[in-house]
C-alpha cells in the first residue's frame, strides 16, 4: 500500500502577501564605480555587464590632459567604491585629487599599472625616426609601479596604453579582479565578461589589421603623440607629431621640424584632434601637399557604453584608412 505524503499548501490569500515580502527583500546593490575617460568607461562597462553601469567623469570632448573637475565630481568620487583611471599622469588633475581629503580612503585603480600591460617609452622631438632609432624599450609590467612617474616629474612611459588592444585585454582582467573585491557575489560574472571582451578584441584586431594592410607604409603625422601603441600594434608608418605626449603647445622650433619631416617623407596626411583647435594643423600642412584628417584617442563622438572601446578602435582604423588612401 502506497502512503500519500502530506502536501503543504498556503491559503490563497497568503500568496500575494508572500510575493510582496519576497519583492521587499533587499537585493545586493552593484558597487558604485567611476571611470575617468570614455575608453576606460567602455572597458569597465563591458566587464560590469548586467550587474550595473559605471559613471563617466570626462566626456571625449575635453582633453584628458587638461581636464578639471567640479566639486560635485570630486564629491562623487568620494562616494565611489572604485575609481578606474589610466594614471601615469594622463588625467593630470586626478593625481592630485586621488590623495586629497575629499576622496580619502577610496580606491583609485591605475590601469596603466595592470599586470600584463606592455608600455613604450616617451618619444622625444616632433619627427621620430623609424622604430625609435632602432631600439625597442618595451616593457611588460606584471607589477605595480605606483603612479608611473619618475622622481623628477618626467613620465617613465607613454600613458596612452589603451590604444593597444592587447593592453585593453589586460586592463579588463584587472577591472574584473578589482570589481570582484568590491562585489564578491558577482565575481564569476565579471571574470566571464572580461574574457568575452578579450575574445571580441582578438576578432576586431584581425579585422583592423586587414583593413590597414594597404596603407601600412604610407607616412603621416599626428597632432599629439598619443598613438604609438596603436601604430606599433598594427605596424603603421607614423612619422611625427606636432605636439608631444602631454599635448603641450608646440614651439616654433617644433613646428619647423614637423614641416621638414612632412616634406622629407612626403607625408600623405596630418591628423587633427576634435579636442583641439585645428589651426595649427592647417599651418603645418600649408604648401606641403599633405591632406588633413581627424583622429581621436578618447572618443569625442562615441556614446559611452559596453561597446565604446571597440568603436574607438574602429573609428581610428576607418579615419586612418580614409585619409591615407586619399
Amino acid at each position: 500500500m502506497r502512503l500519500a505524503l502530506p502536501v503543504l499548501t498556503l491559503p490563497v490569500l497568503a500568496l500575494p502577501v508572500l510575493a510582496m515580502c519576497l519583492a521587499a527583500s533587499p537585493a545586493v546593490a552593484a558597487p558604485k564605480v567611476i571611470a575617468s575617460v570614455v575608453p576606460v568607461y567602455g572597458i569597465v562597462s563591458a566587464v560590469m555587464g548586467e550587474t550595473g553601469q559605471p559613471e563617466l567623469l570626462l566626456s571625449g570632448t575635453m582633453s584628458e590632459h587638461r581636464a578639471t573637475f567640479t566639486p560635485q565630481q570630486i564629491a562623487g568620487m568620494g562616494k565611489a567604491d572604485v575609481v578606474f583611471i589610466i594614471g601615469q599622469g594622463l588625467e593630470a588633475k586626478l593625481s592630485q585629487i586621488s590623495g586629497s581629503e575629499a576622496v580619502n580612503g577610496k580606491r583609485f585603480v591605475e590601469l596603466s599599472s595592470a599586470p600584463g600591460i606592455t608600455t613604450h617609452p616617451v618619444r622625444e622631438g616632433g619627427a621620430w625616426e623609424a622604430h625609435d632609432h632602432g631600439h625597442d624599450h618595451d616593457h611588460d609590467h606584471g607589477h605595480d609601479h605606483g603612479h608611473g612617474e619618475a622622481a623628477e616629474g618626467v613620465l617613465s612611459f607613454d600613458p596612452h596604453v589603451w590604444l593597444d588592444p592587447a593592453n585593453a585585454k589586460a586592463m579588463a582582467a584587472a577591472v574584473a579582479a578589482e570589481l570582484a573585491k568590491a562585489d564578491p557575489a558577482n565575481a564569476a560574472a565579471y571574470t566571464a565578461n572580461a574574457e568575452n571582451f578579450a575574445r571580441s578584441l582578438d576578432a576586431l584586431s584581425d579585422e583592423i589589421a586587414a583593413d590597414l594592410a594597404p596603407v601600412k607604409t604610407v607616412p603621416y603625422v599626428v597632432f599629439h603623440d598619443a598613438y604609438q601603441y596603436f601604430e606599433k600594434r598594427f605596424g603603421l608608418a607614423a612619422a611625427g607629431s606636432i605636439s608631444d605626449v602631454s599635448a603641450a603647445a608646440p614651439s616654433a622650433k617644433r613646428l619647423r621640424e614637423v614641416r621638414r619631416k612632412i616634406a622629407d617623407v612626403k607625408a600623405a596626411c596630418v591628423f587633427r584632434e576634435p579636442q583641439f583647435d585645428s589651426k595649427v594643423v592647417q599651418t603645418v600642412i600649408e604648401g606641403t601637399g599633405a591632406r588633413e584628417g581627424t583622429l581621436d584617442p578618447i572618443g569625442a563622438g562615441i556614446t559611452p557604453g559596453p561597446g565604446a572601446y571597440q568603436q574607438l578602435l574602429k573609428d581610428l582604423s576607418k579615419n586612418l584608412k580614409a585619409c591615407l588612401t586619399g
